[in-house]
């Protein structure tokens, strides 16, 4: 029985899944957007928000807490003093997941991922006429 079993496995051993987080959120906060399956995308939100979280407490614990997940120390510099205090006033929220639908070869739902607020996003582009 899975009861309180909280996540998905998504096909992976422990470490890959670490892995496989740590670089997708690296990819998130470097490009501000990124596409890729949907369950993957729910999964990575709560990675990216509890990061962004560590950010803006703006102290050394936060930032060896980012530190465990993102490797690349200008990315954590990004995250404690661009990314974080941008969403000082919100309390969680700070991505949004937009579905595209289906990928052409295997039929996996497939889903955008972003930072709200940060840059241009789909649902903010003018509507061609």
């Amino acid at each position: 029985m899975r009861h309180l079993k909280a996540g998905r496995k998504l096909n992976r051993t422990a470490s890959h899944r670490k892995a496989m987080f740590g670089n997708m959120a690296a990819s998130l906060f470097k490009h501000e957007r990124i596409t890729t399956t949907l369950p993957k995308a729910k999964e990575l939100r709560g990675v990216a928000e509890r990061l962004i979280t560590h950010g803006k407490k703006g102290n050394l614990n936060g930032v060896r807490s980012i530190a465990k997940v993102i490797k690349d120390k200008k990315l954590i510099h990004k995250i404690t003093a661009d990314i974080a205090p941008g969403y000082a006033d919100r309390n969680g929220g700070y991505t949004r997941i937009l579905k595209l639908g289906p990928r052409k070869g295997d039929k996996a739902e497939m889903a955008i991922i972003e930072l709200v607020g940060r840059s241009t996003s789909v649902s903010e582009e003018p509507a061609e006429q």
